[in-house]
């Protein structure tokens, strides 16, 4: 009995001519309200969208928490059985005999390009030593945070955060995209990948909503990562100059001020579309090929100024953690805890108190020390047992509240960042086998960020522990603790220097970032091309600009970056659906081509 021919002939009706020509005029529009809309209700009712960002984010986090952690999980495991399965893992990304388009040197370069991005720049340092003071460990009162105790877990969630979990996400979205483009002759976008699932139906409506959940999560991924890098900017900007009108003085420690941030982000910006609208793109292209050296050039300072030892004994023991832990860390979720549940597991003497203490029991970035100090009333008058005991009842809050706030946040970022670099992915892997794509863009770009984070962040931790920095690092910004790093390692003419340096690599990653970004959604809303007008760059690069600066503007003054990463989760979530749809297709793509393969192949025997 003869198998089907898959379902390939998909159609994204597009403009013949006008200002859309080549463009699908329902994806674009749709896209664009989605986004102008985003921006006026930020800059005209910045509280209001603020507030009810965050209030959304809340309510969506209790609910869909444990959805994201476990579905991340799978992503892993299913690319894992893939690649394990014979018949599915030696297929071809191309036609039969196909030869990859790119050398394995050229290959591999190019996916450590697109994992040494501003991500890593930002959060070389800062999630290490963030997650040496909290963690889940040091959460549940194992460990006390910031001591040579928490090093281990501080390190096993650092690999969670940016290691296999981290690429699965991308390899998810550029293994559909990649398959059906290179095997089946397909357009290069979202609704491609769920043709085995829903054949014709793509052609339609619920074609163009899939393919408008990719720009929206694609936009608001590309946001987040380019207002993290502008911060940066400005905080090196501050180090190298000393222009104190681009920061923030009023604060326990400097930080970027919303005017230093949007005259960062309209410089950045600026540059990204010029050089979309003059072609300096071969310059641009030309600088991002020099982010290679120089990040081999920042990281040799830290081995050879840093604490290489003490970093390189850290990963050894770091990756042996992280291995063991791995399957607890995919899918060890957790939900809210109820004020009901809390009240039940306190002791008697306690209950009556219980809307008193459950504040504090559940707040995850607090102390059992700071949960005391902050009862009043009766509530204080408790002897220590029952406190800890009180304590002790809202650890599920607690992991609660710091997994929503670490983990699924990145989840979403990834999420929300996975149609971008996984088409990306997709392009550089033409001639590649299934398995050569998963296992390449899985392992080989997570041990480059393992190594990134333990020579960089290892040598801030190391600095805190042998009391050179006496807290100076801790107590910096997230996007300042590189340069505190940096201080405090190293002074003089080479100090200015590497920060000139570190200056120019965010700059040349944030200005081809937003290119790519744009890139990718302007390839999404003209079917598949990979030819795009410039016109439509140029509105895009405005509108990515709005988008970023309305949410920064709309934010509170200590927390500029909140209402961006608000958004971006809850735009990140129905992509999330998106791509565990995509996972299922692939599923029966791959099961039933194997099929059609194993008839042929028995045809062809019957004929001889």
């Amino acid at each position: 009995m003869s198998i089907p021919e898959p379902f390939t002939d998909v159609e994204i009706e597009t403009a013949d001519s006008g200002f859309y020509e080549n463009y699908s005029v329902p994806i674009a529009l749709i896209s664009k309200a989605i986004m102008v809309g985003l921006v006026l209700w930020a800059l005209v009712f910045p509280a209001n969208a603020n507030s009810t960002l965050g209030s959304l984010n809340s309510q969506l986090l209790e609910v869909f928490n444990s959805f994201y952690i476990v579905i991340v999980g799978f992503f892993f495991f299913f690319l894992a059985v893939v690649a394990i399965i014979p018949s599915t893992g030696r297929r071809i990304m191309g036609t039969p005999g196909e030869k990859p388009e790119f050398s394995n040197f050229s290959w591999f370069s190019m996916m450590f390009g697109a994992g040494l991005g501003v991500g890593l720049m930002v959060f070389a340092t800062a999630e290490p030593l963030g997650l040496w003071g909290s963690n889940p460990v040091v959460v549940s009162g194992a460990v006390e945070g910031n001591t040579p105790e928490a090093l281990q877990s501080a390190y096993r969630f650092t690999f969670l955060h940016y290691g296999f979990h981290a690429w699965a996400i991308y390899v998810v979205t550029g293994l559909s995209l990649a398959y059906y483009a290179y095997t089946r002759d397909m357009p290069l976008t979202i609704r491609s990948a769920l043709t085995p699932l829903f054949g014709r139906f793509v052609n339609g409506i619920f074609g163009h909503v899939v393919d408008v959940l990719g720009v929206v999560a694609t936009i608001l991924g590309v946001s987040v990562t380019i207002g993290y890098g502008v911060s940066q900017f400005i905080d090196g900007l501050y180090a190298i100059t000393g222009m104190q009108w681009i920061m923030d003085l009023g604060g326990e420690v400097p930080t970027p001020s919303k005017v230093g941030l949007i005259s960062g982000l309209v410089v950045i910006m600026g540059l990204s579309i010029i050089s979309a609208v003059s072609g300096v793109g071969r310059g641009v292209k030309y600088l991002s090929n020099l982010n290679l050296v120089l990040s081999i050039i920042l990281l040799g300072t830290f081995v050879v100024f840093g604490s290489f030892v003490f970093a390189m004994t850290t990963y050894g023991t770091a990756m042996v953690d992280y291995v063991l832990h791995f399957l607890s860390l995919s899918f060890n979720a957790y939900g809210p805890l109820s004020a009901e549940a809390f009240a039940a597991a306190l002791p008697a003497e306690a209950q009556a108190y219980a809307a008193d203490l459950m504040g504090g029991a559940t707040n995850a970035w607090g102390s059992f020390d700071g949960f005391k100090s902050g009862l009043e009333g009766a509530a204080a008058e408790l002897d220590e047992a029952t406190l800890a005991a009180a304590y002790a009842a809202g650890e599920q809050g607690r992991q609660f509240g710091w997994q929503a706030g670490w983990t699924t946040f990145y989840w979403a970022w990834w999420i929300a960042f996975s149609p971008f670099v996984g088409l990306f992915l997709a392009r550089i892997s033409k001639g590649r086998t299934v398995r050569e794509f998963i296992l390449g863009c899985v392992f080989a770009p997570a041990l480059v960020c393992f190594a990134w984070m333990t020579v960089l962040g290892g040598t801030a931790i190391d600095l805190e522990l042998a009391g050179a920095a006496e807290g100076a690092i801790i107590g910096a910004s997230n996007t300042n603790k590189l340069f505190t790093t940096l201080s405090y390692m190293i002074d003089g003419g080479l100090l200015s220097m590497l920060n000139v340096m570190c200056v120019i690599l965010i700059m040349t990653f944030l200005v081809t970032s937003a290119d790519s970004g744009i890139l990718v959604m302007n390839t999404i809303m003209s079917g598949g091309s990979q030819e795009t007008g410039i016109k439509h760059r140029i509105i895009w690069g405005v509108i990515l600009t709005a988008v970023i600066g309305a949410l920064i503007l709309a934010a509170g003054e200590n927390n500029p970056m909140d209402a961006l990463r608000n958004a971006m989760i809850i735009g990140a979530l129905p992509f999330t659906m998106v791509m565990g749809l995509m996972c299922v297709s692939l599923a029966k793509a791959l099961f039933r081509d194997s099929q059609r393969d194993k008839h042929s192949a028995s045809s062809t025997q019957a004929a001889e």
